[in-house]
């Protein structure tokens, strides 16, 4: 599955706006491709993350990173595996350098970054994927309306994760949020929005619409303090 770097990275409410943010698109290496790397670069143990999408005017853009780059170092620290990545770019300063260094069929290469401190929708996204959900992503644009899948804009519920805060509360793939602690959500980007205000360490409440139900779910922390 591919994830937003920005996702997945615990923090306190007050620091969501001032979470650093790279604007990629990343997955971890495949066993074939880590051998591939250590034949070919000389590396001990194949290791790094996968940039699948370089988003559009972005920090990532603007420093020439490309789909295919596998990052493999940030500050001279050596990067393993997606989650390590994401603890990286989004705990460090806003508004400053970062040195990747990164793989590409011609060689290796350090390239400078300037974190920006990250979107409030972005964060709102990492804040759910912390808690172990994902929302769906809205229809492409039709050019025909009667071709959009009905309630296509709602924000629902595209996956729960195994074992995390949400599962445990009883979250639904499919569920359709209705509201997120006092905040009625009508939209996929208002639900962001009220994400975005939320801490990882504290529980918070949903309502949700599943079927023809109305259900209030309370999920917990996702992070122990």
């Amino acid at each position: 599955m591919l994830v937003v770097l920005t996702l997945l990275v615990a923090a306190p409410v007050a620091e969501a706006r001032g979470w650093s943010w790279l604007g990629v698109r990343i997955r971890d290496l495949a066993e074939q491709e880590m051998d591939e790397l250590s034949r070919k670069h000389g590396i001990r143990e194949g290791y790094g993350v996968v940039i699948v999408e370089v988003m559009e005017d972005t920090p990532a853009q603007r420093a020439g990173l490309r789909s295919g780059d596998v990052v493999v170092a940030v500050d001279g620290r050596p990067v393993t595996e997606t989650r390590l990545l994401q603890r990286m770019i989004a705990s460090g300063p806003v508004e400053r350098d970062a040195q990747l260094t990164v793989l590409r069929p011609e060689g290796r290469r350090t390239l400078p970054v300037r974190l920006i401190s990250m979107p409030r929708p972005i964060a709102g996204e990492r804040v759910a994927a912390e808690f172990g959900f994902i929302l769906r992503e809205p229809d492409p644009p039709s050019n025909i309306s009667s071709r959009r899948r009905p309630g296509a804009s709602l924000p629902t519920v595209a996956l729960v994760v195994r074992g995390s805060a949400a599962a445990r509360a009883g979250l639904e793939e499919n569920d359709v949020i209705l509201q997120i602690n006092e905040t009625a959500v009508v939209s996929r980007d208002a639900a962001r929005d009220a994400l975005a205000d939320l801490a990882p360490e504290q529980p918070f409440k949903l309502t949700v619409r599943r079927g023809d139900q109305h259900l209030a779910i309370e999920v917990p922390p996702a992070v122990r303090r």
